[in-house]
């Protein structure tokens, strides 16, 4: 009986010590006629990276910093609503936002940068296609592309080097975001079971500067919402 009363004790001071995480939520809307805006990145400013739907039914990538909307375009995307539609998916503190959309002539997908106003290509060299979904202060852009064969693989960007990277072991990989410090999230299918997702995360090893021989740690699949 002691003994039970000592774990529960240590349970009880365990639970003092580390207090349950609470979160306000607000909802965010493009603006009072967009009829679904999607947020899907925020930098230290809290401007607000993603897309919305006008009241046309036309998907447009936006900037919202507060009640400020700067509504994007991209004259060589095609004009779509949905999964294929222009948006952006990260903002660094410099709010140069990164994102992806069908090519109106390719039909393949194109990652780019937006900032001050401008596109910046990010396309991985000879892939069928890249979107490009991270990006962190010092302008490194990650995402993922298609080979030749259309497999799928995730890569890093630092100034004008592309560097392919693949999760050992998984397949279909896609580096998601980088922070700072170059630590980089990635999801990838593990096989067999295809269906099944792995999530891990990226860190430079001090052995090697490709990040293809990053070390991997396991990372809990955080949970994801989207606003109406």
């Amino acid at each position: 009986m002691l003994g039970v009363l000592l774990v529960l004790t240590f349970v009880a001071v365990g639970i003092a010590a580390a207090p349950p995480l609470t979160f306000t939520f607000s909802n965010v809307k493009a603006n009072k006629t967009a009829t679904e805006t999607d947020s899907y990145g925020i930098n230290n400013a809290g401007t607000i990276a993603g897309d919305y739907v006008d009241s046309a039914g036309v998907q447009h990538a936006m900037i919202l910093a507060g009640t400020k909307l700067t509504s994007v375009d991209n004259k060589t995307c095609e004009v779509e609503t949905g999964a294929d539609g222009i948006a952006f998916y990260a903002i660094n503190s410099a709010n140069a936002a990164v994102g992806w959309c069908v090519n109106s002539k390719t039909g393949l997908n194109q990652g780019f940068v937006y900032s001050g106003g401008k596109f910046a290509a990010v396309n991985f060299p000879k892939s069928n296609g890249t979107e490009a979904t991270g990006i962190n202060d010092k302008g490194w852009v990650t995402g993922l592309y298609l080979d030749s064969s259309d497999l799928q693989h995730g890569f890093v960007k630092k100034g004008t080097k592309y560097t392919s990277i693949d999760a050992p072991g998984d397949t279909s990989t896609d580096v998601y975001g980088i922070n700072n410090a170059g630590d980089m999230t990635v999801f990838a299918l593990t096989p067999p079971a295809i269906t099944k997702p792995s999530s891990t995360m990226a860190r430079p090893s001090k052995r090697s500067a490709t990040p293809r021989q990053a070390r991997l740690e396991a990372l809990p699949t955080p949970p994801t919402t989207k606003a109406p």
